[in-house]
């Protein structure tokens, strides 16, 4: 049974939906992210970094993910390489999901409070900048798919985050009020998008945040774990 929230409040602030960021807020995927780099990287007879750098460089989608594991390699190649070495690292990562190889589990706590947000009436959104059907499949094989009614991948507008236009595409698309909207993420890039969009945003302590500490992020509040957002937001 659904029911319906009538007063979510942050800050003294009105909240009528919740935006996710999705690698390092909900899911922990860097070991199925770091798989697929090495097998693109191998593909050219390179070496990928291990996935503890990998963890590091996880942000602002998978072109600048290819670009870091360049740079980290001391690898100068031309523009037509790193196009081929990211449309490799795509298709392993795809293989992956397909095959059921991959090993992206979500957050403790993430389950219990995508439910009780769900149970309460609160619409959710998931704002990344990983592409959206792998973003859709992941939350497919996770079961997590049905406590959100869009997803936002870095392929769905003409810019991704740390730009704010996917988040106000969003809450557009839920029908709320960009004001309204609260986007709950791990990083400098959620921050940034939220703040130029005008929402109150929320961090995890525990994320990726391209190698710096997410405790430090300039955020409106942490939660220690998504089941802790309800009782932030008065439920």
């Amino acid at each position: 049974m659904v029911l319906l929230v009538t007063a979510l409040k942050f800050k003294d602030r009105p909240i009528a939906a919740v935006l996710f960021d999705l690698d390092g807020t909900l899911l922990d995927t860097v070991g199925d992210i770091a798989l697929a780099l090495k097998r693109a990287f191998a593909d050219r007879g390179f070496e990928a970094p291990p996935q503890a750098d990998v963890r590091q460089m996880i942000g602002r989608g998978a072109p600048m993910l290819v670009e870091r594991a360049c740079k980290a390699r001391a690898l100068e190649l031309d523009d037509a390489t790193k196009a081929d070495l990211l449309e490799r690292f795509f298709d392993h990562y795809g293989q992956l999901q397909v095959t059921g190889e991959g090993s992206a589990e979500p957050f403790a706590g993430v389950r219990e409070g995508l439910h009780a947000l769900h149970l309460a009436g609160v619409p959710m959104a998931i704002v990344t900048n990983k592409q959206q059907v792998f973003a859709h499949a992941l939350m497919i094989r996770l079961e997590l798919a049905s406590y959100v009614k869009v997803i936002v991948g870095g392929d769905t507008c003409a810019r991704r985050k740390p730009d704010p236009q996917p988040l106000q595409w969003a809450a557009a698309q839920l029908g709320i009020n960009d004001a309204q909207t609260l986007m709950v993420g791990d990083s400098v890039n959620d921050v940034t998008a939220a703040r130029a969009a005008g929402m109150p945003v929320v961090c995890v302590p525990y994320g990726y945040n391209e190698g710096q500490d997410p405790a430090t992020l300039t955020c409106d509040a942490f939660v220690d774990s998504i089941d802790r957002l309800p009782k932030l937001l008065g439920l």
